[in-house]
């Protein structure tokens, strides 16, 4: 291929949107570049290096049906839905130029009615407000600029499911950092993401030059599907979040208590119980309890079920909020 291309995903799995795109990344072409734009339902997408019980309140977003994602790309945690546009521009290494992926998007926004700016921090802008967060993987030979487009997303669910926990989380792996976003349709009330998806169309046809609709044969469904069963797997999405201390502690019925977790991949595999009680066999009783245990509020419950404070202990994990 050696000249433009625009394709689009037909439909909202997370697992199978973001195979696609390390799929496109490899067809990048010569010249020019594919924008790829899709959109993901009810999900938490983390960056390759984060963990994402540190990210984002895991077991609320699982409880509520939602569904963890991790990408290829580095760069902070997001949450989309169906009120959320996502673009990726792919090509060659020799090819990628920031500025003019960058143009595009500004020039959409500017066509929806809406002034943007790059800030330093990989985000977009308008009135100093984020409503595009960017993230980036740079290959040998092809790499991809990616991010979201926040048109009319529901903004309850993002910063409750993006709220760190009230435990104390210190984690190897990269944190995001938080800024102040705005829905793009506050700004322009009649825009919606089908409208700002034809507008994307536009202006990159307008800064690229004219652009192709890119279809997959059959083969390539199949190679895309292939790609899909890594990034829907335990071991991607839970298995390489790096070991991490997590610190909880509060003031209970029967008095003080402190717990610090060593977790590995998703899993308590050690963990120190401090406490003021009167019930001097109870740390033990709790490490008995939590140890080898999945990392979640459901499970640390389901394992201290048969303690004589199980459900105090429980009102107290639950509001830590991992």
């Amino acid at each position: 291929m050696d000249s433009s291309f625009i394709i689009s995903s037909g439909g909202f799995d997370p697992y199978y949107n973001l195979s696609l795109e390390e799929y496109l990344l490899g067809q990048a072409p010569d010249k020019g570049c594919i924008l790829y734009l899709w959109q993901n339902q009810h999900t938490v997408v983390i960056g390759k290096n984060q963990n994402p019980w540190a990210e984002c309140r895991l077991s609320l977003l699982q409880e509520e049906g939602g569904h963890l994602a991790r990408r290829l790309s580095g760069g902070g945690a997001v949450y989309h839905d169906l009120g959320n546009l996502n673009f990726t521009f792919l090509c060659k290494e020799k090819n990628y130029d920031l500025d003019k992926q960058l143009s595009v998007i500004k020039r959409a926004a500017e066509l929806a009615g809406v002034p943007a700016e790059f800030s330093g921090r990989n985000d977009l802008l308008a009135y100093g407000r984020k409503f595009s967060g960017n993230a980036f993987y740079r290959g040998k030979v092809n790499s991809y600029h990616h991010g979201t487009l926040l048109v009319d997303a529901d903004m309850e669910k993002l910063q409750r499911y993006l709220s760190p926990p009230k435990a104390k989380l210190e984690s190897k792996g990269i944190a995001s950092v938080r800024s102040r976003v705005v829905n793009l349709k506050e700004l322009s009330p009649a825009l919606t993401c089908d409208k700002m998806k034809e507008f994307m169309e536009i202006t990159f046809t307008e800064i690229y030059g004219n652009a192709a609709e890119l279809t997959l044969s059959e083969s390539e469904q199949q190679a895309v599907l292939q790609l899909r069963t890594r990034y829907a797997s335990e071991q991607w999405l839970l298995g390489r979040a790096l070991p991490f201390t997590c610190r909880m502690e509060g003031r209970l019925p029967f008095g003080h208590l402190e717990l610090q977790l060593q977790v590995t991949g998703g899993v308590i595999e050690d963990l120190q119980v401090y406490t003021d009680a009167m019930d001097a066999d109870l740390p033990q009783a709790i490490t008995r309890a939590l140890k080898n245990c999945p990392f979640g509020s459901e499970s640390m419950c389901q394992a201290l079920a048969k303690l004589d404070n199980a459900e105090t202990l429980c009102d107290f994990i639950r509001q830590q909020n991992i």
